[in-house]
């Protein structure tokens, strides 16, 4: 009876151990590559990633107009794809495509209008059932519905935002540039570079609603051109990427609320010319922070994050490596950041020291045509 016990036990115990090493074994990744669709790009581009030596191969691609920025469903059979063209406030598109994970193939299902001009983002709700597009040329964001089979719908919702900034030339009108929605699907965040404010919106997940928040929005300081944001993997603070104040701004988060507690410059202070920072990533972890810097800096910014109150301190700048790393990506070990330098059609792999945060040169390069949004997706 006891020898039957520690054998149970055992098998038990060494099943657990399977399973994990079967988890943690399988170091192969999807990265799925939007571009901008000219000179040596075609459209959306899949390579098989290595986590264990930062290798990678070349897999498929498939045809689409300017797939500048693209999401993946939560289950990870679709990937969704804004069309970043149009002009007259009705040209932009969003595409749907299907994803086979096997033989890493995309295949298209459909588009439908984006609701607006140049969109160039979008993102899945947590349901899989709702996809949210910014148009940055019109100032507008749509919701629309996604089927069972990763159709997309007519957009349900189109929101127009309003006002200026103090550029005249780069915040005449509003420019939504991020729809990001929280954790928990209950908000949807909307950096607009155009008028210094990241709009909040309550998210109704089950009719796809949207109606202004509580706190319908937070200002930032004039002429800092919100981009991009991201939240902590404690969902207790939240980071937004100035495009043009080249900065980073720190707010406590909780419950669709946003409270701002620090801002960080990403560039070097004592330059002066024109900056475009861009993306904005937390490692998985919680303990640093990456933006990228565009312009004449061409770096990433590293940052560690203090574990008590989310604040920010500079670390270093990693040159890119090439020009204008419009998006970047970590890998899902945690073991690699990847650089996606639009005008040098290429990504730079680089090895992330985990304990120190910084960067080191893999010497590998993908090469593809103006590479500009990098996403993940599982090797089965």
């Amino acid at each position: 009876m006891n020898m039957q016990i520690k054998l149970t036990a055992l098998t038990i115990l060494l099943s657990a151990l399977s399973f994990t090493g079967m988890t943690q074994s399988n170091p192969l990744q999807y990265l799925i590559t939007g571009t901008y669709a000219s000179g040596k790009s075609e459209g959306i581009y899949v390579c098989e990633f290595n986590s264990n030596n930062g290798s990678y191969g070349e897999v498929s691609h498939i045809k689409s107009s300017n797939p500048s920025f693209l999401a993946v469903s939560p289950d990870e059979k679709f990937v969704y794809a804004v069309n970043e063209n149009g002009n007259n406030d009705n040209g932009g598109e969003v595409s749907a495509f299907s994803f086979d994970k096997k033989t890493g193939r995309l295949t298209a299902i459909n588009k439908q209008l984006s609701g607006g001009d140049a969109p160039c983002y979008i993102q899945t709700d947590k349901t899989g059932r709702w996809v949210v597009a910014g148009n940055y040329s019109s100032g507008t964001l749509s919701v629309l519905p996604v089927s069972a089979s990763g159709e997309l719908g007519n957009a349900t919702t189109t929101i127009q935002h309003k006002g200026s900034g103090v550029n005249k030339e780069r915040q005449e009108k509003p420019h939504v540039h991020c729809t990001i929605f929280s954790q928990d699907d209950k908000w949807l965040f909307v950096p607009d570079l155009g008028i210094d404010k990241v709009m909040i919106y309550a998210f109704d997940s089950k009719t796809g609603k949207l109606k202004p928040a509580p706190q319908p929005y937070v200002k930032i300081k004039d002429g800092g051109g919100p981009r991009h944001l991201t939240f902590h993997p404690n969902n207790q603070y939240a980071y937004l990427m100035e495009e043009m104040g080249g900065a980073v701004d720190v707010f406590q988060y909780s419950n669709g609320k946003l409270k701002p507690i620090q801002h960080i410059a990403s560039v070097q202070t004592n330059d002066t010319g024109f900056i475009g920072s861009a993306d904005i990533h937390v490692s998985a972890d919680g303990k640093f922070l990456y933006a990228s810097n565009r312009g004449g800096f061409n770096t990433i910014a590293i940052y560690k994050i203090d574990q008590q109150n989310g604040t920010l301190t500079f670390i270093g700048h990693q040159s890119s490596l090439g020009e204008i790393p419009r998006n970047f990506t970590i890998d899902p070990s945690g073991n690699y950041l990847l650089a996606a330098n639009q005008e040098s059609d290429n990504i730079v792999i680089f090895k992330r020291n985990a304990a120190t945060g910084l960067l080191t040169d893999t010497g590998t390069r993908i090469e593809v045509g103006k590479p500009v949004c990098l996403k993940w997706i599982g090797k089965e």
